[in-house]
């Protein structure tokens, strides 16, 4: 019991963690997630609540499986899994039933599972959880409870930084069919390996001198032949399910020269995206680093364009108020806020892959860039931040080493004292 009570915490546990990362990584992802359940169920009052809410579910989940994982605070964590299956499993259900969201959102968009797949996920956990349950008393935490406490502010702080710098920036890790490095071409439905549904018709005729039917296809059936057959009924049977392209819905149309997605996906030089899904709820403060990036390598030659799903009266009113200098291309609203969790964002694109992104807030100086290769400044500079997020993983390593040692030497000094 010990064996199977142990790997029901680590898999409950691997599974909290893993669900409570990657929404964390991607606030803003799960809030648009909530943001569609809120206005499907018409409740779309809650949705000024949304990033809270991606905020403060991602931290719960993510410190519950860190205790049910270290078999720290397993008490505690019992409860916590218990509410949280208890209040999730049953609308999982009424979502697989009523569908009114095709992606649940459980696990952003690092994997994708249908609503009855979710449902089905959860009962399995819900079995799980409440063996977990009914036998937490019977843990024993190799920590003593100073060490346990430090361990979950650690994980507790993990959590919110990684929440905030994502917020604040753009997400650590990138799942979705924008991430840099990806050529959009091979991910839209034109040139994907996407596969259409196939179904074999079946045709039902009745042979009318021995009054026997029979099964006949769309190659055979006898549709010359009235005086023998009779025709009965047809019926489609599913060979293959089909599959979705991971980009779709994906046309940049020019306010003058219509669809130009192809021309940008396929131009040989560099094209510069500002992404914007609503100009209304746009962050104007660094609207002139954006002109101003835009005028220099307009300058050298390059593409520049706007990207929103604003109307044009509304496109027009921000462009004369903010003095834009590129043209604005409308594009579909679900797509924009995939491309960028930033509003506004810059997509640089080479040869249609996309090298590098920025949120408002990182946007570069053109001094930074100025007689420069494109492609060479992106890389170093991925580098850097890939040193810098090592540097941070280093950081909280010691910080949590030193914090436990701390508080053993602390929690033995206590016990000679007593």
């Amino acid at each position: 019991m010990k064996l199977l009570r142990n790997i029901c915490r680590i898999l409950v546990g691997a599974v909290f963690i893993c669900s409570g990362f990657v929404k964390g990584v991607d606030p803003w992802g799960s809030a648009y997630k909530f943001i569609d359940y809120f206005n499907a169920f018409h409740l779309s009052i809650l949705n000024p609540a949304a990033l809270s809410f991606s905020f403060l579910l991602s931290l719960f989940e993510f410190t519950v499986g860190i205790c049910l994982f270290l078999n720290i605070k397993t008490k505690w964590a019992a409860w916590g899994a218990l509410l949280f299956m208890v209040i999730f499993t049953p609308l999982t259900l009424v979502l697989a039933i009523t569908n009114p969201v095709s992606d649940c959102g459980c696990f952003g968009d690092a994997f994708i599972l249908t609503n009855w797949q979710t449902f089905w996920k959860n009962i399995i956990l819900l079995i799980l959880v409440l063996l977990l349950f009914r036998q937490r008393k019977q843990f024993v935490p190799l920590f003593n409870f100073l060490e346990q406490t430090v361990i979950v502010i650690i994980a507790i702080c993990l959590m919110l930084g990684i929440e905030a710098h994502s917020y604040r920036h753009l997400p650590i890790l990138d799942f979705r069919p924008y991430a840099i490095g990806t050529h959009l071409s091979e991910n839209m439905g034109s040139t994907t390996n996407t596969q259409q549904e196939e179904y074999i018709l079946t045709l039902l005729y009745k042979n009318k001198k021995t009054g026997d039917i029979q099964e006949f296809t769309e190659q055979d059936y006898p549709w010359q032949d009235t005086l023998n057959w009779e025709f009965v009924s047809s019926s489609e049977k599913l060979l293959q399910e089909g599959s979705e392209a991971p980009i779709h819905d994906f046309i940049i149309e020019h306010p003058l020269r219509g669809d130009i997605t192809q021309d940008i996906l396929q131009d040989p030089g560099y094209t510069f995206l500002a992404v914007s899904y609503n100009l209304d709820r746009a962050n104007p403060s660094r609207q002139d680093k954006i002109n101003e990036l835009a005028g220099y390598v307009q300058g050298k030659g390059y593409r520049f364009y706007g990207l929103t799903s604003s109307l044009p009266g509304e496109i027009r009113e921000y462009s004369e108020k903010h003095k834009v200098n590129y043209t604005f291309c409308t594009t579909d609203e679900i797509q924009l806020k995939t491309m960028i969790r930033s509003n506004p964002g810059i997509i640089l694109l080479h040869q249609g892959t996309v090298i590098a992104k920025w949120g408002y807030r990182d946007i570069p100086d053109i001094n930074d860039i100025k007689n420069k290769d494109l492609a060479a400044y992106c890389i170093t500079g991925q580098q850097k931040q890939s040193d810098r997020y090592m540097l941070y993983a280093l950081i909280l390593l010691c910080t949590s080493c030193l914090g436990g040692y701390c508080a053993r030497k602390y929690w033995k000094q206590r016990r000679k004292e007593y």
